[in-house]
């Protein structure tokens, strides 16, 4: 590097340590080019959500870095009444406008801090501490500007108005289930008088519009990008199936995964998932993660977590086979940490239910680490042994997120006791009672 160079750059660093810079791009828009809009007759609302990259030139700092992503509303009021988006339905936990902006202040310690080891030579600016001080007292005052003028207004939306705006949201990459709902407004004399009066068909409550969009969210290397589905299952091998045909063939099924060369069987393919890959994905994002494809990258994401006993949402799960490949989708639920979490692998089948495909799969739950001479790291999640317990909890968060149309269950691998188990890859004793849950999915909410 030319001395110039080195001198230039820590010029430029110099004067960001004196002086606040914060230039936002208030002119980009790129990331509307992914909006997805719905409609419904009363509403028409459109949906876009920045990556990280772009948030940061939208807003001028990094605001991902600080587990905040801002999704965009454009939202059409074609009703004769008002509307009010519920800020709590699209997140629980989303910031306020200022609430934003005062997580991405500037201060003098975090411009230091960013110099590291060298940051001893500049002590001696610690003079000009008051320009500092100044500088960022208003460049955090434009930041307030900047998030106030840019996010969703929490006021009513009138007959006939558009309203667009962000929503600061936390965090979620891959896939981000934004639900909308716009709650029709009434006069409070009418409301009370609804609630006093005898009930007659007049006097309901207008419903609300409910509208849920499946955002993709570019950040993570997804285990299923590198899947080609169409070659996975080409439509001359497609088989369509009655209910009676649907039951045979399922049974008929690999009763457990594998390893790579299918010589050793592992945990039960105790799940049976039929919808599209959309839906699919859209069913289960809201409630699950996916996951992350294998590298150096990943791997040191997922052993920090490890040795700091905490969370990595999209840590990479390791392959089980069935059908000859390893598994085509990858989920997880995390929960406390690494440790702790359900895995679910997924394998796209030639089978076709109502013109939807279907998936074999398996889910179980681990409850903790253990040292094993199995795998090439020594070290393997240990697994509940009742896996019933697993693949009955996939129902009932189904049935939660409102996104079954039906279940229930087909023969699988045959049934074991606790006190005859069988065992998986790694040596993990498991039970069940020898069924797997089918669940057909719905791309809308249900009952």
């Amino acid at each position: 590097m030319k001395l110039s160079s080195l001198f230039a750059g820590l010029g430029s660093r110099l004067w960001r340590l004196v002086i606040t810079p914060y230039a936002p791009d208030q002119s980009f828009a790129g990331y509307r080019d992914r909006a997805v809009v719905q409609e419904d007759p009363r509403a028409r609302v459109t949906v876009a959500v920045p990556s990280a990259a772009e948030s940061r030139r939208l807003f001028g700092v990094d605001v991902a870095k600080r587990g905040i992503q801002p999704v965009w509303f454009t939202i059409e009021n074609r009703s004769s009444g008002s509307f009010r988006l519920q800020m709590v339905n699209v997140d629980p936990r989303y910031f306020t406008s200022l609430e934003a902006a005062g997580v991405n202040h500037f201060s003098i310690g975090m411009r230091l801090s960013a110099f590291g080891a060298m940051s001893w030579v500049f002590y001696p600016l610690l003079a000009l501490v008051p320009l500092k001080l100044i500088t960022a007292y208003f460049a955090n005052g434009r930041m307030d500007d900047e998030f106030r003028r840019r996010g969703f207004r929490l006021a009513p939306i009138h007959p006939g108005e558009t309203v667009e705006g962000f929503v600061f949201t936390t965090v979620d990459l891959g896939t981000k289930i934004v639900r909308v709902r716009l709650t029709p407004l009434e006069p409070l004399r009418r409301s009370i008088a609804r609630m006093l009066a005898p009930a007659t068909p007049s006097d309901h409550a207008e419903a609300p519009v409910d509208l849920t969009f499946t955002m993709a969210v570019p950040g993570i290397a997804a285990d299923y990008l590198d899947r080609d589905f169409a070659t996975i299952r080409p439509a001359s091998t497609v088989e369509a199936c009655t209910v009676d045909d649907l039951v045979t063939k399922l049974e008929a099924m690999p009763a457990a995964t594998t390893n790579s060369r299918g010589t050793r069987s592992g945990d039960p393919a105790n799940l049976v998932i039929i919808g599209d890959f959309e839906t699919l994905l859209g069913a289960f994002a809201a409630r699950w993660d996916e996951s992350e494809t294998i590298s150096l990258a990943t791997c040191w994401k997922t052993v920090r977590a490890f040795l700091l006993g905490t969370n990595y949402r999209y840590s990479p799960v390791s392959s089980l086979h069935l059908f000859g490949r390893e598994q085509d989708i990858a989920l997880q639920r995390t929960r406390h940490s690494i440790n702790e979490r359900l895995h679910l692998r997924l394998w796209l089948t030639p089978l076709s239910f109502e013109h939807k495909p279907v998936w074999v799969g398996q889910v179980s739950r681990d409850i903790g680490v253990r040292f094993t001479t199995k795998a090439w790291n020594l070290t393997t999640h240990r697994i509940d042994p009742d896996v019933d317990e697993s693949r009955d909890y996939v129902i009932e968060d189904l049935l939660v997120a409102g996104r079954v149309t039906a279940a229930g269950y087909v023969g699988g691998v045959e049934p074991c006791t606790a006190d005859a188990p069988r065992h998986n890859l790694t040596g993990d004793s498991y039970h069940t009672d020898g069924n797997r849950a089918v669940i057909l999915v719905s791309p809308t909410r249900t009952a």
